[in-house]
């Protein structure tokens, strides 16, 4: 099977082998971490100062030891002046049983002068519920594991933590002093002269009714038209991802429970190009009605409801489509290269985590010379070939798969490849080919007499 890996220019590039640079120390840090939602979103703001004599181009950072890399779905890094930095996975030679990247800086950072980076990190099934499995009427408690600590090969001068919650109701956190609570938020520190590689586990137990939704199978097709349309069609597979439902379910006592702040989910919310036209929403039993479409300036909000509401541990399958027209992602070269600019995932609902997507894009009949530029680093599968209506030559099917995203690999996917526009001719001539053969053996089987009896009135002669 041809297989072949595809790398995100600006991403994760390769893995190199680092040492640590002892005259880089981190003045400060300033951390955010947001438990609000079922995804952990870790912001931190970093002052980076160089106390040698020589130049440094790159930092290091170093994994969590209790956080997975399967876990790290998105990473990124900005200077104060928002230019993206280029990370790339690395190993450490003085710790080679730790994980990390190094981060290229815009400038080299001289001796004696200072930088502030951003970090963002966004980690999936990080927060786990406890208890697992809870009934109908109880709300929903998960807990967080992480480090008081910035976890770093570097000496921190001073640092300081919130953590976000999405709730008042706090069960426990541990008291790392100094520790401070403000409503639905948990302060730790200002905390100095901490050495490197410093470790201290956090534990947070608290009350999160937000959808715990997860996509664990998305396949995405997206058919390409030279008449001037795109055809988009998803089959989505979802799972609730939360404790798991406990007991019977009663509809009785669901209609009465009027409160907001429910672990269950009724309906979410999937944005659509505002170009959309065409749009359908089915299941195994055919049509859902249950959906409404409102459109915006840039973009269609399309409200989704399944059949019965999702509790811990249920799951639903559906599938939604839609048109755009193509002159909006379909562009032709003054070379004659046509090219396919179109996001490889879109928006299924706020705050999503996909487990695996596939996305096939089927290109017209008679393609060649095709080229794939994808937004990050993806899989390639194996190409296929597809036929539709009136094809008798087939069609070129691109298949890249993914897994572990969330709404920051909403990217474009570009594709580019050469076509002739004398293959708009071609189904019209098998078209006609296809009439002109019936009109033939009508006007045989009309004028011709393929009966073996004589007439009768050969017969009395």
């Amino acid at each position: 099977m041809y297989k072949t890996v595809l790398i995100l220019l600006c991403g994760a590039l390769i893995t190199a082998s680092e040492k640590v640079n002892k005259q880089l120390v981190l003045k400060n840090v300033d951390r955010s971490i947001d438990l609000t939602t079922q995804l952990v979103k870790i912001t931190a703001t970093i002052t980076l100062e160089n106390t040698g004599m020589d130049t440094v181009r790159n930092f290091l950072l170093v994994n969590e030891p209790n956080t997975p890399e399967e876990r790290i779905s998105y990473l990124g890094a900005k200077e104060a002046n928002k230019y993206e930095l280029k990370i790339a996975k690395a190993k450490f030679e003085e710790h080679p049983d730790k994980t990390g990247y190094s981060i290229r800086l815009n400038q080299p950072l001289e001796a004696g002068r200072s930088i502030t980076v951003t970090l963002e990190q966004i980690l999936t099934k990080s927060l786990q519920p406890y208890p697992t499995s809870i009934t109908q009427k109880d709300k929903q408690l998960v807990r967080y594991f992480g480090n008081h600590y910035f976890y770093t090969p570097y000496t921190v001068i001073k640092q300081k933590t919130d953590v976000m919650l999405s709730s008042r109701t706090i069960e426990s956190y541990t008291k790392l002093k100094p520790v401070s609570q403000s409503d639905s938020t948990v302060s730790y520190g200002p905390y100095n002269n901490i050495e490197p590689f410093t470790e201290d586990q956090m534990v947070v137990h608290f009350e999160n009714n937000s959808p715990f939704l997860t996509v664990t199978r998305l396949e995405r097709s997206i058919e390409i038209s030279h008449w001037g349309n795109i055809a988009v069609e998803e089959n989505i597979e979802i799972r609730h991802t939360g404790a798991l439902l406990k007991g019977p379910f009663s509809r009785y006592d669901y209609q009465r429970d009027t409160g907001s702040s429910h672990h269950s989910v009724k309906a979410y919310r999937t944005i659509l190009p505002a170009a959309a036209h065409s749009i359908y929403y089915r299941d195994s039993n055919g049509n859902i009605s249950t959906s409404a479409v409102k459109p915006y300036k840039d973009w269609i909000q399309l409200e989704l409801r399944p059949r019965f509401p999702l509790f811990g541990g249920w799951k639903t399958s559906y599938t939604l489509g839609y048109s755009v027209p193509s002159y909006q992602y379909l562009f032709k070269k003054p070379s004659g290269e046509y090219v396919l600019i179109m996001r490889l995932l879109d928006h299924v609902f706020d705050d999503m985590h996909v487990e695996e997507l596939i996305t096939s894009v089927i290109l017209p009949v008679g393609v060649s010379d095709v080229k794939v530029t994808p937004p990050c680093e993806v899989e390639r599968l194996e190409d296929e070939v597809t036929y539709k209506y009136l094809d008798n030559l087939g069609r070129k099917v691109i298949r890249l798969r993914k897994t572990n995203l969330v709404e920051q690999h909403i990217q474009d996917l570009e594709i580019s490849y050469n076509w002739q526009q004398l293959m708009l001719l071609h189904e019209p001539i098998l078209i006609a080919l296809a009439l002109f053969l019936m009109f033939i053996i009508v006007i045989i089987y009309v004028r011709l007499d393929f009966s073996l009896s004589k007439p009768e009135h050969s017969k009395k002669e």
